[in-house]
Formats: structure tokens, C-alpha cells, sequence
């Protein structure tokens, strides 16, 4: 009876913690206060969606979340506080936008500016080392775009949002370029044994190339090529 009475008890504990159940109603309505003070607040913000947000945006949204949960479920966190908050982030939110719309250097300092990554069919090298983003991600962005190889895209640039604007070749002008398809990217060979288009796998610089042990990429001296392709973009 006792080992129940105290499982019971540690039970309860682990579902209430240091509260009782008389604050659940209390815990109910706190929320549903937060609730509308959350959308008011991002309703305040604009209409901008998660892959838009900017970096200081971003950190605008944290902090509301942070200051919308304590007052849901800690007694001591009364509502007015939170409200206090929310106020000072909108305003300090608004005040930044401001100077960030008056204010190149301030935009760039802030927003970050964008970067090209993919330059007439190879990769912006010096430009794709300041970004944190993988090759592997880089290909699966492009392949959800429906491009098979870099000979189809003549800029790729990666906005402030983190999203990716890719400009095409038209068919026409298609050239032979790396291919991003797992299964022919594997495919990498030092040695050349035909004469054919290649592309380097570190910079994407496609080359003719003869047959040969070895051939240094004209553009970034690595020595590890893949077949190019020249196909067409299926849309």
C-alpha cells in the first residue's frame, strides 16, 4: 500500500512538478492569452515566411517564443511581463527594419548580402567557401530544380533568406557541365582513358580532355574528374 501510495505521489509529481492541479485552468487560459498575444505580434512583423526571414528576424522570432512560454506554465511569470517583452522586441524589430531600409551598410551588416555560388556553369569557388552550405545540400537544392548538370545553369546565387535563385542556360546554349546525379558524380576517375568532355568534381570547370594519367583542372589544379554531361533541362 505504501509502495503505491508513493509511486502514485512520485507520479503525480512528474505530471504537475511543483504545481497543483487547481492551476491547470489557470495554465489553459495563460496559454490562450500567449496564444493571441504571439499572433498579434507576428501579425505586427509582416507577412514574410520562414525561408524569407532574415538572420536578425530570425532572433526575433526566438526571443518571442521564449518570452510566450514562461507565463503559460510558471506560476511566478505573471502575463504582464511577457506583454512588457513582446513590446520591447516589436519596437527594437521595427527600430531595426527602419535603419535597415536607410541604410546600406547597416542592411548588409545585419540582412548579409547575397552570394553567388554557380557562375556560367562552375562553381564560384572563393565565393562557395564563405558559405556553410554542403556540396551534398548544394546538389539537392538543384535537383529539386530540376537541373541535372551545371552546364544547365549559368547563375546560381544564394539569397540573404538562405533560399537559392538559379538562372538557366537556354536549350540552346546548354553546355557540357558536371553532372549532380549521384549515380554518375560517383563515377570519378584520375586517370583518363578517352578523349571526351570532363568536369573537375572541386570546381566544376569542364575541359576536353585527351587521354592521359593525369590532368591538372586550368582552374583549381585538383586532378579528380567525372564524365560531363550536355543534356537538356526537363521541366
Amino acid at each position: 500500500m505504501l509502495i503505491q501510495i508513493f509511486t502514485f505521489e512520485r507520479f503525480e509529481k512528474l505530471l504537475l512538478g511543483e504545481q497543483e492541479w487547481a492551476f491547470a485552468p489557470e495554465v489553459v487560459l495563460r496559454t490562450l492569452i500567449m496564444y493571441l498575444i504571439v499572433l498579434l505580434s507576428l501579425r505586427t512583423l509582416g507577412k514574410r515566411g520562414v525561408k524569407q526571414l532574415s538572420v536578425f528576424e530570425m532572433v526575433v522570432i526566438i526571443s518571442l517564443g521564449s518570452a510566450a512560454g514562461d507565463p503559460m506554465f510558471y506560476k511566478e511569470v505573471g502575463i504582464l511581463s511577457a506583454i512588457l517583452v513582446f513590446l520591447v522586441v516589436v519596437i527594437a524589430y521595427k527600430l531595426t527594419a527602419y535603419l535597415v531600409a536607410r541604410s546600406q551598410k547597416a542592411e548588409a551588416l545585419l540582412e548579409g548580402t547575397c552570394t553567388c555560388l554557380i557562375e556560367h556553369g562552375k562553381f564560384s569557388i572563393h565565393n562557395f567557401k564563405k558559405e556553410t552550405m554542403a556540396q551534398d545540400e548544394f546538389f539537392s537544392e538543384l535537383r529539386l530544380n530540376s537541373v541535372s548538370h551545371l552546364g544547365q545553369v549559368e547563375l546560381a546565387i544564394i539569397e540573404t533568406s538562405g533560399s537559392i535563385s538559379l538562372f538557366y542556360y537556354h536549350d540552346a546554349e546548354v553546355k557540357y557541365g558536371l553532372p549532380i546525379l549521384p549515380a554518375l558524380f560517383k563515377n570519378q576517375r584520375e586517370a583518363i582513358k578517352h578523349k571526351d568532355f570532363y568536369s573537375c568534381t572541386f570546381c566544376g570547370n569542364t575541359q576536353l580532355l585527351e587521354p592521359a594519367e593525369k590532368h591538372q583542372c586550368a582552374n583549381c589544379a585538383r586532378t579528380i574528374w567525372v564524365k560531363s554531361i550536355v543534356n537538356k533541362r526537363i521541366t
